[in-house]
C-alpha cells in the first residue's frame, strides 16, 4: 500500500517534470518556495514548500491536491492567530 503510494507520487513528480510551462513553455525545476499570506491584518508565511517552479516566468505548480493542502494549512494558521486575536503581526510555519 505505502509502496503504491509513493510509486505513484514519484510518477507525478517525473511527469510534471517533463511537461512545459502552460505560461511560457519554460522548464520546470523542483523547489523548496515560501508562500505569504495576509488576512485581517495577519500575515502568515509557509517556507520549505516543495513545489515545480517555471525557470522561465516564475509560474508556480504543485502536485495534485497541493495547492489545496497549502490553503488548509494556511487557514489553519489564520485561525489560530485569529482566535481570540492572540497573535499580532506575522506566523511563519516551517514545512519539511
Amino acid at each position: 500500500m505505502v509502496g503504491d503510494v509513493v510509486s505513484s507520487w514519484e510518477k507525478a513528480m517525473n511527469d510534471l517534470e517533463k511537461k512545459p510551462c502552460s505560461e511560457c513553455g519554460g522548464r520546470l525545476r523542483p523547489r523548496k518556495i515560501t508562500q505569504d499570506f495576509e488576512r485581517e491584518g495577519v500575515r502568515v508565511r509557509l517556507t520549505g514548500i516543495r513545489a515545480w517552479v517555471c525557470g522561465g516566468c516564475g509560474e508556480i505548480y504543485f502536485l495534485p491536491g497541493g495547492a489545496a493542502r497549502l490553503a488548509k494549512a494556511a487557514r489553519s494558521l489564520f485561525d489560530l492567530a485569529l482566535a481570540g486575536r492572540q497573535h499580532r503581526g506575522r506566523l511563519t510555519a516551517r514545512i519539511s
